[in-house]
């Protein structure tokens, strides 16, 4: 609930799934593969838009509350350090599952409003789901001025009601014309694609946590960032090496997350979708195994810290 009540949370997401949204309006003349365009660049926004999360949730619940000594005042009760440190990240994994959540609705709302050269933008989606993220403001504002609760954390979870909602009456009850039959439908492939990012975003949020413990948002943001890029590129600078047993790539490619591992846009381009859950399975084994050794050194490092 703290980090949903930061502004920053309700900006970024507001701005993530506008933003998707407005990928699936431009006219692109890609030669019939506008849609896999807007699917592949809908789903690097909501990845995108997680690193920010994490790393602004991760700053603001844990490094924010080392500074201003509130850590030092609950770790005075019978509360250990790692018992903080887990209930931070269940709490920073709750929060970007919400983001998530809304981000991925996104993504299939896109994927039913792209188009090809032929069509036309779908007015009557983007004037639906603009109404629910509209009445979403409008019903935190009424809250917020009428019964005096919290403005931001009302109108996330408004949000989710009524974007969901309004995701559904463009789902069920409105039509698209399609021209050359890849338009006007959802690709639910995107589900399982959604969910490896969202599992992604997890390892992202211990090692944004870990990097917390010691550092404020700015340092914290920079190392996230490089291990992002690096773990993007992985497989070049590092795979290679490793299978031809040299031991410092093999131990750069086992340490650095291989995103690429949670990218499943390619797969979905080429019509590789017939194990998708089986591998939403493994990457989730494998999110849950580096997770927990993000933690541990997150734990090791935040024992060692002077909190006075």
């Amino acid at each position: 609930m703290e980090l949903i009540r930061q502004p920053i949370f309700l900006l970024l997401m507001t701005a993530s799934v506008l933003f998707e949204m407005f990928l699936a309006v431009p006219y692109y003349f890609a030669l019939g593969d506008e849609p896999k365009l807007v699917e592949n660049s809908v789903l690097a926004a909501m990845f995108l838009s997680g690193l920010f999360g994490a790393v602004l949730s991760a700053s603001s619940s844990l490094s924010r509350e080392i500074r201003s000594g509130t850590a030092l005042a609950v770790l005075s009760k019978p509360v250990g350090r790692l018992q903080f440190l887990l209930a931070k990240y269940a709490g920073l994994v709750a929060a970007l599952t919400v983001l998530t959540y809304l981000n991925t609705v996104g993504v299939l709302l896109a994927s039913r409003m792209s188009f090809d050269a032929y069509g036309k933008t779908d007015m009557p989606a983007i004037g639906i789901f603009s109404a629910g993220i509209v009445a979403a403001y409008a019903l935190g504002g009424f809250s917020n001025f009428f019964l005096r609760r919290p403005f931001v954390s009302d109108a996330v979870i408004a949000m989710l009601v009524f974007c969901t909602l309004a995701a559904f009456l463009v789902f069920r009850y409105t039509t698209q014309m399609e021209s050359l039959g890849t338009q006007g439908h959802v690709n639910w492939n995107l589900l399982p694609a959604a969910i490896l990012i969202l599992f992604a975003l997890w390892i992202l949020a211990a090692i944004a946590l870990a990097c917390s413990t010691r550092f404020d948002t700015i340092p914290t943001l920079a190392i996230c960032s490089a291990i992002f890029l690096l773990g993007l590129m992985s497989d070049y600078f590092f795979g290679r090496r490793a299978h031809n047993g040299e031991w410092l790539a093999s131990t750069l490619y086992s340490v650095i997350p291989n995103w690429q591992l949670f990218w499943f846009a390619d797969a979905i381009d080429t019509g590789k979708n017939t194990f998708h859950w089986n591998y939403v399975g493994k990457a989730l084994a494998y999110a849950v195994f580096y997770t927990g050794a993000a933690l541990a050194a997150g734990a090791a490092l935040f024992e060692e810290r002077e909190l006075s």
